[in-house]
């Protein structure tokens, strides 16, 4: 007879680490997690995509990854999606520590220095400027 699977308690069981360890096997998502972890608030999609200078169809994809593997949380305000580093529980806290210390390399450094200008163009602390904005931020 074959093997009985027996379901997983997820009240019991730690978080799908197998899957969160995929999830950052991917540079891209690093670079996102870095932002997200750095940048110490909410991130619309749009910023995201000009920080990383990537398509915004990758980069959902790639934030689609994040979510299911509980790294990310998305709030929507009308059309606009913010993504911030998942819940505040122990195991994230130190994994989003070790990704804050640990990824250092320029091209994280760049990045950041995107962000930072990207940022700058919210108003009362939020997003207004959408996609167009790579034209204005270099």
């Amino acid at each position: 007879m074959g093997m009985q699977v027996k379901p997983v308690d997820t009240e019991k069981s730690p978080a799908n680490e197998p899957e969160v360890f995929k999830a950052l096997g991917d540079v891209t998502r690093l670079r996102i997690m870095r932002l997200l972890v750095v940048g110490g608030e909410a991130l619309c999609v749009c910023e995201i995509v000009d920080a990383l200078k990537l398509p915004q169809h990758r980069i959902s994809k790639h934030l689609l990854v994040l979510r299911n593997a509980g790294l990310v949380e998305v709030e929507r305000e009308g059309t606009w999606a913010y993504y911030r580093p998942g819940p505040p529980d122990e195991k994230n806290r130190l994994l989003f520590d070790f990704l804050q210390t640990y990824l250092r390399h320029p091209v994280f450094d760049k990045d950041g220095r995107r962000l930072e200008r990207r940022l700058s163009l919210r108003e009362a602390g939020k997003c207004v400027v959408g996609f167009g904005s790579r034209a204005r931020s270099p």
